[in-house]
């Protein structure tokens, strides 16, 4: 029994070894590829070194070496910019490719955009609002603006109370009353018809009207030539 058990120990360290042995040799097959390989691009670095040399020189293309020394040299230095710059060219590709679809989407919502636009009539508008801006540079000088600038807060100041409800209505009612009149149907008043018609209640409040509106309006004239 103890002879067998010896034997198969010896047996098991000879297999081991054989083990060894295949690893080593493969190692070294591997080591004498990479040797072989490296002596091959060796060479293969020289003619291309050498070519492109004389392909140069054929050029007319001096190299300096020391200039090329210290380029490889920055190169080197700054591998890990390099590599930080092709990382971002590849996230500003992914980028672009990750956006092609949103601004495809885009630009097929802003074409159908100006063809609403289009359709609605908006451009057409717009060729026609700059003949009157073209119209009102013709028609008005620069001291008119100057003077349109100057008074505009009382322009706006007019135009504001002038769209009150009140003064809407009063200008509103006269315009009807306008355009209810039929010129060809008016009477003629002689001087003494004309007094009768103003002892009416009606003459009576309109003449009231207009003398308190033109007292108001000389207060309002005096006021402002005091300012």
């Amino acid at each position: 029994m103890a002879k067998d058990n010896i034997q198969e120990q010896i047996n098991e360290i000879n297999r081991k070894l054989d083990i060894v042995l295949e690893e080593v040799l493969a190692q070294k097959e591997t080591r004498q590829s990479i040797e072989d390989l490296t002596t091959d691009l060796t060479i293969v670095g020289k003619d291309v070194f050498k070519s492109t040399v004389i392909e140069l020189e054929n050029a007319g293309v001096d190299l300096d070496g020391e200039a090329l020394k210290q380029l490889m040299l920055k190169l080197v230095r700054n591998v890990d910019t390099i590599n930080e710059m092709f990382e971002m060219m590849e996230s500003l590709s992914d980028l672009v490719k990750d956006l092609s679809p949103i601004l495809h989407q885009m630009g097929l919502d802003g074409i159908h955009m100006m063809n609403d636009l289009e359709q609605k009539g908006y451009f057409e508008f717009m060729k026609e609002a700059v003949k009157i801006v073209d119209n009102i540079v013709g028609h008005f000088t620069t001291e008119d603006v100057k003077l349109l600038a100057d008074n505009v807060v009382t322009i706006l100041e007019t135009v504001k109370n002038l769209t009150q409800p009140e003064m809407l209505k009063a200008i509103n009612s006269g315009l009807i009353v306008y355009k209810s009149i039929e010129f060809k149907e008016v009477q003629e008043y002689s001087i003494w018809k004309a007094v009768r018609a103003m002892n009416s209640k009606e003459m009576k409040k309109g003449i009231g009207f207009m003398i308190t509106f033109l007292q108001n309006i000389t207060k309002e004239m005096e006021k402002v030539q005091e300012n």
